[in-house]
């Protein structure tokens, strides 16, 4: 009987914890749902005129803002993506390139010498 008893209490301890857990994450959606619902409305009642001088509709606002947050997301992964590059210091094409070239010179200088070293042992 006791052991039933704790696991009962163990299982209605951590289901009330779940719950308290639910309720905060609950809370704060609620409290980030009302930021951004008080944000959404200044930006709905916000006057943007086109080209014409005529006031946008709401929809327009909505597309004309996703264009302008498209642009800032490019650029600003743009930006990373440079910073990215120049912290690893990726070698541009020209220093692989030159890379290559002084390997190939290697090589032959490398079979060069191992023709001269089997030169010299066959005329011991």
């Amino acid at each position: 009987m006791k052991t039933k008893s704790i696991v009962e209490l163990v299982t209605l301890s951590a289901t009330l914890y779940h719950l308290a857990k639910d309720t905060h994450v609950i809370d704060r959606i609620s409290e980030i749902s009302e930021k951004n619902k008080e944000r959404f409305n200044s930006f709905a009642a916000e006057t943007v005129l086109d080209e014409d001088g005529n006031e946008m509709e709401l929809l327009d606002k909505i597309y004309r803002k996703a264009g302008e947050v498209k642009d800032e997301l490019e650029l600003k992964i743009e930006e990373l993506v440079h910073a990215f590059y120049k912290k690893i210091n990726v070698a541009h094409l020209d220093e692989v390139n030159g890379l290559n070239e002084r390997l190939e010179n290697a090589d032959k200088a490398i079979a060069l010498l191992e023709a001269r070293l089997n030169r010299l042992e066959q005329t011991k």
